[in-house]
């Protein structure tokens, strides 16, 4: 199922009614996995599919799938098949748009961690989570 948030925006794009920037923005990486894809293509580079996969735990082929479609369809991450050994592969990596939320979403990490801090709850986080 497609996320309520990126549909919401979506439709009303598709009417030319968009009237808040930072729900537009907010339509772009909402999904469970979407902000922990972004970083690591940013990270990492250039992956496989499986690669991915193995990043996030629990996601089911499935919903990897949706999310990279959805993050290909807002073009932040471009989808390229190669020949590998004579069998065609298939990488992701962030377009220059995908790589302009980085900054966002090391912030959004930032603010966390620090109200983490106050709360008295914080640990050794990593940028990553474990979903």
């Amino acid at each position: 199922m497609t996320d309520c948030v990126r549909k919401y925006a979506q439709e009303k794009i598709a009417r030319k009614e968009i009237d808040c920037a930072k729900e537009y923005t907010l339509s772009m990486f909402s999904g469970k996995y979407k902000i922990v894809i972004i970083y690591h293509l940013c990270h990492d580079g250039t992956m496989r599919f499986n690669q991915i996969q193995r990043l996030l735990v629990d996601v089911t082929h499935k919903m990897l799938a949706q999310q990279l479609k959805e993050l290909g369809d807002d073009g932040l991450v471009t989808r390229t098949e190669k020949l590998v050994n004579n069998r065609k592969a298939v990488f992701y990596s962030l377009t220059t748009v995908g790589e302009s939320l980085v900054p966002i979403i090391e912030q959004m990490f930032a603010w966390g961690q620090h109200r983490l801090n106050e709360l008295g709850l914080a640990q050794d986080m990593k940028l990553q989570c474990d979903y």
